[in-house]
């Protein structure tokens, strides 16, 4: 899977003029700090409205309604997180990790919320909500093979080894921004150190995937 190809999936295409883009960007920004530690519930077009300092017709005028409005913020909020995750190339493996997991370790602990509402996969069955946690879990897990296999398009096995961890990495952050007791720092060291055993486990079960050098026990 091509990382940006998924980036400009999560991130919706906007038309309009220069001025319209830049105005809706603009509301987008605006809406990322309210909804970023409270839910979606908790806030009314009223109340967005009046803390966005816009009149509510405006909200309306570009994402149509409230669950619009808060979709736009979780594609471009996500998008951010894929592209900065697909990002440092030139890192050496271990510290691409290192950097992915510090980026979406910050994303949930800077946007409570919205992290809350993509994992959940919304209210009931919300197909957009979930389409945009697969996106997340797709791209995170293609990153990780892209730097470990030199690949993205790895065998059955590698693939649901390493999906099996990113969900892992989910239920961790959920547990971690709910009761904080442990540092940033900390919690990313014990996610590397978990991938490591993933991709020793996949070495044993098929070995034409040797897990690199710094997932072995011996460094």
């Amino acid at each position: 899977m091509n990382i940006s190809h998924q980036s400009d999936a999560v991130r919706p295409r906007a038309r309009g003029t220069e001025r319209s883009l830049a105005r809706r960007a603009e509301l987008i920004a605006i809406g990322r700090k309210l909804f970023a530690d409270t839910s979606y519930d908790a806030l009314s077009m009223d109340d967005i409205a009046r803390q966005a300092h816009v009149a509510k017709g405006l909200i309306y005028y570009y994402f149509q309604s409230k669950r619009g409005y808060y979709l736009a913020i979780i594609h471009d909020s996500v998008a951010d997180l894929i592209t900065f995750a697909a990002s440092g190339l030139e890192l050496p493996q271990v510290d691409r990790v290192q950097r992915t997991m510090d980026s979406y370790l910050r994303w949930a602990e800077n946007n409570q919320a919205a992290y809350r509402t993509i994992v959940s996969g919304g209210v009931g069955f919300d197909a957009e909500v979930h389409a945009i946690r697969d996106g997340v879990r797709e791209a995170i897990v293609a990153t990780i093979a892209d730097g470990a296999y030199g690949r993205t398009d790895i065998a059955p096995l590698a693939r649901m080894s390493l999906f099996a961890w990113v969900c892992g990495v989910e239920g961790a952050a959920l547990d971690w921004i709910d009761r904080p007791s442990l540092s940033r720092e900390t919690m990313r060291e014990i996610l590397v150190k978990t991938l490591g055993g993933a991709m020793r486990a996949i070495e044993e079960l098929d070995p034409s995937y040797p897990a690199p050098a710094p997932a072995r026990r011996d460094n």
